[in-house]
């Protein structure tokens, strides 16, 4: 199972930029993301460790270099294969 990522800002413009940027550091696959009723948003990746660690990292910079704050982020490194089960309702081949 590959190292999981994610970043949570508020707003849709946000998490754009931090996608953008954690694709174009390193080589990252976007999972998905959750959108919550107050704004909130979240992205995440996965890939191998080091990857997800540089794109997180990127992602985080690229929020806070727009002037918003990243209110979460996260690396983890070996995650349980139950991970799977909660984040495929957000993967990005569910949309319609």
């Amino acid at each position: 199972m590959q190292a999981f990522g994610g970043i949570e800002t508020f707003g849709l413009v946000y998490v754009l930029e931090a996608a953008d940027a954690m694709e174009k550091a390193s080589d990252v696959e976007i999972v998905g993301y959750e959108n919550v009723a107050s704004g909130y948003i979240s992205v995440l990746i996965k890939g191998d460790v080091s990857a997800v660690e540089a794109a997180v990292e990127a992602g985080v910079r690229a929020v806070e270099a727009m002037g918003a704050e990243v209110y979460s982020s996260l690396v983890i490194p070996s995650p349980h294969p139950d991970l799977n089960k909660v984040t495929e309702i957000y993967n990005l081949d569910n949309l319609v």
